[in-house]
């Protein structure tokens, strides 16, 4: 396994990491992602990714339960809070009183004392964005969390933060989270460089847009068994990629992996890491499968002549 660093910190990753938006809790039961997160920690992943808003803090309690048996100081736990947990108004976003509290509530779930990275899941316009990063530096002065980040922050505000962090004195945060793929190459004019200037790692999600990239999807065709289209509590998401247009780019992806002898997946894992400030790829594996398909993308080297194949196919 690669391992690389977060940003310009310490903390090292798997260039491959196990999420669990939409599988962990949700799409696969407790004994399935006990043996999916038992492979991948036995391949050299370290990365678990998830959030307390995943199936309604279910997914915490999942990976929670599957990470018990493991070292906890070989593994890099990373969640996030913003999304509302209930009904209530303080139950929601970035303010000092939610994060306080959301921390506790995911520890208890995870089973853990600490987070080593605990991520603010969006940015929140309805909280000053120093309270916001003074509650952070809170958790990490207190031991609750190692670092911290964020998801889906816009470089300005990835700009912002920085700056105001170091004015104040506080932590900064490491990461950022953002969607990334061939089709969502949206990071690359902004956030990638403004991210390395600042020492911003990207732990990118989607690698795979849910699955599409990987070529079992044909245009015209039935949707297989066992995928997340075919499977309603992991669906909501896999359409905007499964019109046309999107299906024959994918044919175009696969054809240029068979000449290079790689599958389609392992190529579309492979462009995102082959970007140094990409510091993790997490992918949404259901079985092991899967997850040994993913896995070998860290061993593929996208070099000129390939690229300049993708960006032709999936301009940016």
């Amino acid at each position: 396994m690669l391992y690389r660093n977060v940003g310009r910190s310490g903390l090292k990753v798997s260039a491959v990491g196990l999420g669990s938006w939409l599988t962990i809790g949700n799409a696969i039961d407790a004994a399935s992602t006990a043996r999916l997160v038992a492979a991948a920690f036995e391949r050299g992943v370290n990365l678990f990714d998830t959030a307390d808003v995943y199936a309604q803090g279910e997914g915490e309690k999942a990976l929670g339960e599957a990470i018990r048996g493991l070292p906890r100081h070989r593994l890099v736990v990373a969640t996030k809070c913003f999304f509302p947990m209930s009904d209530d108004p303080n139950d929601r976003g970035l303010s000092r009183k939610h994060v306080h509290e959301s921390i506790r509530a995911s520890l208890q779930r995870l089973g853990t004392d600490y987070v080593d990275l605990y991520q603010c899941h969006r940015f929140d316009p309805d909280v000053p964005l120093l309270e916001t990063a003074r509650a952070m530096d809170d958790l990490i002065r207190r031991g609750l969390v190692l670092y911290w980040g964020t998801s889906q922050w816009p470089a300005e505000r990835l700009e912002e933060v920085v700056a105001t962090c170091a004015a104040e004195g506080l932590h900064a945060p490491i990461s950022n989270q953002p969607l990334y793929n061939l089709f969502d190459r949206g990071i690359e004019k902004a956030v990638l460089p403004t991210s390395a200037r600042l020492g911003i790692g990207q732990i990118v999600y989607s690698p795979l847009a849910q699955g599409v990239l990987t070529g079992k999807y044909r245009p015209g065709a039935p949707l297989p068994a066992e995928s997340r289209a075919a499977d309603p509590r992991s669906n909501q998401f896999v359409g905007r990629y499964m019109s046309d247009r999107h299906l024959a780019l994918v044919r175009d992806l696969a054809a240029l992996a068979q000449r290079h002898e790689t599958s389609a997946g392992r190529l579309a894992l492979a462009f995102c890491l082959r970007d140094p400030r990409v510091s993790s790829v997490l992918v949404g594996a259901r079985d092991a499968a899967q997850l040994t398909e993913n896995l070998a993308a860290a061993d593929i080297v996208v070099d000129a002549e390939v690229l300049a194949e993708l960006d032709r196919i999936f301009p940016a």
